[in-house]
């Protein structure tokens, strides 16, 4: 399963905000239409998003100057407009900042060799993805023995990547290994990605699953339904502080308190070293109408309430029982576990 594909150096993708009713793709022509598709959460998950960019950029070259001086002014403009579609997930970030090294080592190329280079670079990094995907999955489904029963938010599987999935590849992995697990969805409100999207895929690879309300983990917790947790994550510190989908950081303390073990999984391109603490996060806040409305389509409060819409939370570090990446399981100390990793 694939939510975004480039071929001919014409880019499409899965619109994730008609799922689960239609599996409609679209054709996505120009660097503006990509910007949109990322604010409006038609593309979505931190991985997915620094891939569908860095193909945004190469269906945009063909629009640049062929005079050097001018080109590489448009292209950093390039970057930084498609920067500002999502702040949180530092995935854009990553994978455009991997785009501009490469377009700067090659100054002294044509301007045509330059976007080849370019292009190429994206291409690595969707490639790359699809393999850190299985990397970490295989990791992360060591943590998974026969029969358990795992918690799970937001949506981390082949929607919000290249490849298998973060957390719900873990689950994936541990689905083919033969170990059986039940997995409890959250709805995930207010955009409803754990009902609409982590439902649907799971239903896809045949995994025993319910979904339940968000407000429904604290009593399975309590009754002891729940075995772990994994979660993915849009950006990590430096200290192992944790960006993701509003509604994580409950459920870490939740865990915490009826000692259930917490794993988010991610890939290296999802920590930001420069970050010391989960404070220094920017959080992204959406329109009010989503918390207002059910998929923009039912008013469920009196039209002239005002509602607050963080799209993110943070998890600190104490909570998280460790952090599964494509190099391996990272435990406590994360500061210096984090660093040795890393380099």
């Amino acid at each position: 399963m694939h939510s975004v594909k480039f071929t001919n150096n014409k880019l499409f993708y899965l619109d994730q905000t008609k799922l689960p009713k239609k599996e409609v793709w679209r054709s996505c022509r120009t660097i503006k239409s990509g910007w949109k598709a990322i604010k409006d959460l038609k593309v979505r998950g931190a991985p997915l998003i620094g891939v569908f960019a860095a193909y945004c950029i190469c269906i945009h070259l063909d629009k640049l100057s062929k005079t050097k001086s001018i080109f590489f002014k448009q292209l950093k403009q390039s970057f930084d407009y498609l920067k500002s579609s999502r702040p949180t997930a530092v995935n854009l970030f990553w994978a455009l900042d991997r785009l501009a090294k490469v377009s700067l080592e090659n100054e002294q190329k044509t301007v045509k060799q330059i976007k080849k280079d370019i292009v190429k670079e994206a291409k690595d990094i969707h490639r790359q993805d699809i393999e850190t995907c299985s990397q970490l999955s295989n990791y992360g489904a060591t943590l998974i023995k026969n029969n358990e029963s795992i918690l799970t938010h937001c949506n981390t599987g082949f929607l919000a990547t290249s490849g298998q999935g973060t957390a719900l590849g873990v689950i994936f992995q541990a689905k083919k290994q033969g170990k059986n697990p039940t997995v409890y969805v959250d709805e995930t409100r207010p955009l409803l990605q754990g009902a609409r999207l982590t439902a649907w895929e799971l239903k896809k690879k045949k995994v025993n699953s319910f979904l339940i309300t968000d407000s429904s983990a604290a009593y399975l917790m309590q009754n002891k339904m729940i075995d772990k947790i994994f979660l993915g994550a849009d950006r990590i510190t430096a200290l192992g502080d944790t960006a993701n989908k509003i509604g994580t950081y409950s459920l870490a303390v939740l865990a915490k308190y009826h000692k259930i073990p917490f794993y988010v999984v991610a890939p290296l391109s999802t920590f930001d070293l420069n970050l010391k603490k989960g404070k220094d996060i920017a959080i992204e806040q959406r329109d009010q109408k989503e918390v207002k409305e059910i998929l923009g389509q039912t008013l469920i409060c009196p039209r002239e309430t005002k509602a607050v819409n963080f799209a993110f939370d943070i998890t600190p570090s104490k909570f998280i029982k460790a952090i599964v990446t494509d190099r391996g399981i990272v435990y406590p100390p994360y500061k210096k576990n984090i660093e040795k990793l890393i380099k």
